[in-house]
């Protein structure tokens, strides 16, 4: 059984940070964007706007991670917003109590998704 994999994307523009995730984020890759979140933060990014469009999978490891990240950008005045979910994790991320992690603009996933979107090499 092959490893879950995570691809994070970080496309900075002066204080805010873009990042697309595709993949998996569960134990395995969890690691991976505790690491991409918390150099947003040392780096000094204001906005983090965290595109789940290509994301297929998120656990509980995903979900503290957020978490985590959410309280340490609130400390740092800082913007964190998860744009784009499956609709479980935004029904998950609702019933936690963690509404405010999502973009409420884009918590919807139109027809035929996921897809992976032209910033993490998918079609425009």
């Amino acid at each position: 059984m092959p490893l879950p994999q995570l691809n994070v994307y970080r496309h900075d523009r002066a204080t805010r940070a873009p990042i697309t995730l595709a993949g998996e984020i569960g134990l395995a890759t969890a690691p991976l964007l505790r690491g991409a979140l918390a150099a947003c933060l040392r780096d000094g990014i204001r906005t983090i706007d965290v595109d789940l469009t290509a994301v297929t999978f998120c656990g509980t490891d995903g979900f503290s991670a957020f978490l985590t990240a959410s309280r340490h950008s609130a400390d740092a005045g800082t913007s964190l917003r998860l744009h784009h979910p499956t609709p479980i994790t935004a029904r998950i991320i609702k019933a936690t109590d963690s509404g405010v992690l999502l973009d409420e603009l884009h918590t919807g996933r139109a027809p035929g998704s996921p897809r992976v979107p032209a910033s993490a090499g998918g079609a425009p």
